[in-house]
């Protein structure tokens, strides 16, 4: 079992507060929507929103308390422009792979002070897979954690390109290459194999 990252707790415990917030404001709207406490002869606490179908959530005093305040605008304004910058980031960091940066090499215990740049790891890989025959295009890209790296590949075939056959030569040959060059037992390798279109022939 791979130990959760950092990210993934955040975004874990954010969807539980987020969810949990939604739902309980659900049940107080149907609650209140299917009058549920006269009905089962309940009696919420003083004070408690949303008691009856009648009730609404914000009176027309409360509406027009704070509005002819001057501050009142642009405190709403940057309080929601900041909500919005919040869940832009958070958006954008869900987009974002985590990249390893530098990862260890010689295996483990990995080498002390020994690290390689994923770029440099991807730059090599790309190289070589570009070399086989039945690729016209490869891209590879380091992600995950420094201990725990992945690789991923993107490929687009030749039109005569066998994927059988490439598979079996990344293999052979890239796949162990890397291997070796950081001196790990094994790097989970994701492949997206794409085949480029037969440019049209004209017939006379």
């Amino acid at each position: 079992m791979k130990p959760q990252s950092a990210l993934t707790r955040l975004n874990r415990t954010l969807l539980a507060v987020v969810g949990l917030a939604l739902l309980g404001g659900g049940l107080l709207i149907l609650s209140a929507g299917l009058d549920l406490y006269r009905r089962w002869h309940l009696t919420p606490p003083a004070g408690w929103p949303l008691t009856s179908p009648g009730d609404v959530l914000l009176s027309a005093a409360d509406r027009t308390r704070w509005s002819s305040q001057g501050w009142w605008w642009l405190a709403a304004i940057a309080a929601l422009t900041i909500a919005a910058a919040l869940a832009l980031s958070w958006l954008i960091a869900q987009l974002r792979r985590p990249r390893p940066g530098a990862i260890p090499v010689g295996g483990t215990p990995p080498a002390e002070g020994v690290e390689l740049r994923d770029r440099a790891l991807s730059d090599v890989i790309t190289a070589e897979i570009r070399s086989l025959p039945g690729v016209q295009t490869a891209q590879a890209r380091m992600t995950g954690r420094p201990q725990h790296p992945h690789n991923r590949l993107d490929l687009t075939l030749t039109p005569h390109g066998a994927p059988s056959r490439v598979l079996q030569e990344l293999c052979d040959g890239p796949l162990p290459h890397a291997l070796r060059s950081i001196g790990a037992d094994q790097l989970p390798t994701e492949v997206r194999l794409r085949v480029a279109r037969h440019k049209p022939h004209r017939a006379e």
